[in-house]
């Protein structure tokens, strides 16, 4: 039983989704939860496969009496967006999440919980385990690499599966919904390459931080008009340029190209004549962010605070182009659909900014379910970059999932899950992305559907997953399951 959450029904999932929250699974680092899930396999004694990337398949034959009907893919990601407040002391290489109960929640201490998608490799692992689950022949596929530009799908062997004739993907996070369709995206990368200065000797070294903001899903909450960390203090420290004898040392925010970043941080030189006025201008800009958000980013900071002096600086120059190609490039909503109310066509999602030696690194993230608009969306995001002198390396990204409205699967689930909620379930498309496109491409024909329990706040350390849901979610698969046609 697990010590947290072993008394939540239904227990089974449950006590693996404990099992997994205690094993460290960032993106591209996903030996030990790929170790545990070989280990679960032997353990119950199921066969299982790997492909040449280690993308894992654990079979289950049916259940009696099922023998004849079509063979079922479970399929979720191991691997976990790895975000923490800049406050608190976890190393997602080795330790295991801190979680907790708040109500009808289940949450982690200042880190994201990895509900997304541990929850979903938890319930294709406990139809596994379970005794008393009737289905067809199952495979539960456990997919690497997902947060980071869905190399596991996009890698995934065309040989693994046996019983690919329906997939339920369990990454969705709307309880009472269904998925069929998704966005495509890409990622586009600038490299600034920058000469160093000498610190002037009248200076004094600051970090400015701007903190407390939402983050969240550059898919699912980009629609939500939440601050983007980088952009603000992009804009702060413009401002103080213009104002002030700043250089720009040293600039870091954001940890994944699927999160808006929720902090960021600077490290400054500023002429010690100017001290005074600088820490009033950070009370005065603070308060001007504090009243533009007070709705949507209640938490906001913006502080400055007294660092050792760097040995180096930027260029003047450089930082002016820096900081001009970053208050150009876009960020947010670019489209939304003409023909699906509220869904979003295409979006950029401007994600991380990391300074290295001589060089600074930023990476963004373009989404559209329109090929042609995410191209377009990305070319733009390059414009701003080259403009500033970078080199650009763009992927070639991922397929969106085109949705089938008469969909078999979505047939059957459509039913049982209006018997179960009394009404019928939303069908959606969605703007974040899912790796059924991608498996569809190796596997043709397959009928696909996705869904899941509610989650809040993902790719964010406020990320949480309610607890009646997965019931909720846990009952619909087992009937589905229990329904799958004859072949």
């Amino acid at each position: 039983m697990g010590q947290v959450l072993g008394h939540l029904e239904p227990k089974i999932v449950w006590d693996i989704f404990e099992e997994i929250t205690k094993i460290p699974r960032p993106s591209k680092k996903e030996e030990k939860i790929a170790a545990w899930v070989i280990q679960f396999a032997k353990d119950n004694g199921l066969e299982y496969n790997l492909d040449k990337l280690g993308n894992i398949v654990v079979r289950k034959p049916a259940t009696a009496g099922m023998e004849n009907r079509k063979g079922v893919v479970i399929q979720g990601h191991i691997d976990m967006v790895c975000e923490k407040n800049a406050d608190v002391e976890h190393d997602f290489d080795t330790d295991p999440l801190k979680i907790l109960i708040d109500g009808d929640w289940v949450k982690a201490q200042g880190t994201t919980l990895g509900a997304d998608n541990g929850i979903g490799v938890a319930m294709g692992l406990a139809v596994l385990q379970s005794a008393d689950v009737a289905h067809p022949p199952i495979e539960v596929l456990c997919t690497l690499d997902e947060e980071t530009g869905l190399t596991g799908a996009i890698q995934l062997g065309t040989d693994l599966l046996k019983h690919a004739d329906i997939l339920i993907n369990i990454d969705s996070e709307e309880d009472g919904a269904f998925t069929i369709g998704c966005a495509g995206g890409a990622n586009t990368a600038a490299t600034f390459k920058y000469e160093e200065d000498s610190v002037p000797s009248n200076h004094t070294a600051y970090e400015v931080t701007i903190k407390g903001l939402q983050g969240g899903h550059s898919g699912i909450e980009i629609h939500d008009g939440r601050a983007n960390a980088i952009k603000l203090l992009n804009r702060v420290l413009w401002s103080f340029s213009m104002q002030y004898d700043l250089r720009l040392s040293y600039l870091k925010a954001g940890s994944a190209h699927n999160a808006i970043p929720r902090e960021a941080f600077a490290v400054i030189t500023i002429a010690k004549d100017h001290e005074a006025k600088f820490l009033e201008s950070i009370k005065e800009f603070s308060g001007v962010l504090k009243s533009e958000w007070s709705s949507k980013e209640p938490n906001i900071q913006l502080l400055a605070a007294v660092k050792p002096l760097p040995s180096k600086v930027m260029t003047k120059e450089f930082s002016k182009r820096l900081m001009l190609s970053l208050y150009a490039v876009a960020h947010g909503v670019n489209r939304f659909s003409p023909d699906i109310a509220g869904l979003v066509q295409t979006s950029t999602n401007l994600a991380i900014i990391d300074t290295r030696e001589l060089e600074v690194f930023v990476l963004t993230s373009q989404r559209s379910s329109i090929e042609t608009e995410k191209n377009d969306m990305a070319n733009a995001v390059r414009a701003a970059f080259e403009l500033g002198g970078a080199v650009i390396k763009q992927g070639d990204g991922y397929p969106g999932w085109q949705p089938n409205v008469n969909s078999p699967i979505l047939n059957i689930a459509k039913e049982i899950s209006t018997k179960q909620y009394g009404k019928p379930p939303k069908i959606e498309a969605i703007h974040a992305g899912l790796e059924c496109g991608l498996i569809g491409e190796k596997y043709p024909g397959m009928d696909m559907i996705s869904f899941g329990p509610n989650l809040k706040d993902v790719h964010s350390p406020d990320e949480r997953l309610q607890i009646s849901t997965v019931g909720n979610c846990w009952k619909l698969l087992c009937e589905i399951l229990k329904n799958i046609p004859v072949k």
